[in-house]
């Protein structure tokens, strides 16, 4: 986790991240938020989720990408390779069937869908990306090449 302070709400990510395709809404979460106000109310319940929060990092031999998503199945979610440098991670939660007897107190899970993608480096092996989904978390698995050490060779010095 980041020593420095985030000044753009609860995201982890860098708004200037080459990788991150993210667009930043400097109103996200504002009650009044004209992005959000804007939208026909079926494009609204999809807000909620569509950034779903995730977590990359990179180990010596893979780039690993952890993804919340609680109370979604593994059929409910896909993971692809676009172009062959986009990691692409999608999904659907679908709305909870309201019965005409049911009085609700309060409605705070979110339903919809979400999008969420990412540039890959180089260095990726894309034909070896693993997915698994755990406890509501999905972990996705990007191999990375070997780097090679470049071969030195000393050469003599002649008098």
């Amino acid at each position: 986790m980041s020593l420095i302070p985030s000044f753009f709400g609860n995201r982890r990510s860098n708004v200037f991240d080459p990788f991150s395709l993210d667009i930043w809404d400097p109103f996200e979460g504002f009650p009044f938020s004209t992005a959000v106000t804007n939208l026909p109310s079926s494009a609204r319940e999809t807000t909620a989720i569509a950034n779903a929060r995730i977590d990359w990092k990179e180990t010596p031999e893979a780039h690993v990408f952890k993804v919340d998503v609680p109370g979604l199945k593994k059929e409910e979610v896909k993971v692809e390779v676009e172009d062959g440098t986009i990691l692409q991670i999608s999904g659907e939660r679908s709305k909870e069937q309201e019965e005409k007897n049911d009085k609700w107190h309060r409605v705070e899970r979110s339903s919809g869908k979400f999008l969420r993608r990412f540039r890959l480096p180089e260095n990726a092996k894309l034909d070896q990306v693993k997915a698994a989904m755990e406890n509501g978390v999905l972990t996705v698995t990007v191999p990375k090449e070997e780097v090679k050490k470049p071969e030195v060779k000393a050469i003599d010095i002649s008098a």
